[in-house]
């Protein structure tokens, strides 16, 4: 072996800049493809776990109130004076806002408005859920 080669043999250990430069391009790569897919996964889940429970259980006790007083605005009725006093933030994370709508003694339409940081949940309109008494979804896809 030749000084030249031992040299060589010693002093070539490490990562080439050419190689740290591959790895940080399939980093970034990757990054860029599961950072957007998290978020979306939060965003559905945070939906699915505030949103969606509640518009159900509020819907429940508005057919409880039609059951007991013929009418879903019904004064007597707890959680239609605390919905139509204004906006009713879900508990939790206070991810979503709920109200109620269109009303009448055989009728309502409850919804849910995403605000804070689910307010980007915009992906086919699921920043607005909407529930009527007749249990129709919108929109669909995100329930």
């Amino acid at each position: 072996m030749t000084e030249t080669e031992s040299y060589m043999r010693k002093h070539n250990s490490g990562f080439t800049l050419i190689e740290v430069i591959v790895v940080v391009l399939i980093i970034g790569v990757l990054a860029s493809i599961a950072i957007p897919q998290y978020k979306r996964h939060v965003l559905k889940t945070n939906r699915m776990s505030e949103a969606v429970p509640e518009l159900t259980s509020l819907s429940q006790r508005l057919q409880r109130c039609y059951t007991a007083y013929g009418r879903f605005n019904d004064d007597s009725c707890a959680v239609y004076k605390e919905l139509d006093l204004g906006g009713y933030v879900t508990p939790g994370k206070g991810y979503y806002e709920i109200s109620i709508s269109n009303v009448s003694p055989t009728a309502y339409t409850l919804t849910a408005t995403a605000i804070l940081s689910q307010a980007e949940d915009t992906e086919n309109g699921c920043n607005e859920l909407k529930l009527n008494h007749l249990g129709q979804k919108e929109p669909m896809v995100c329930w």
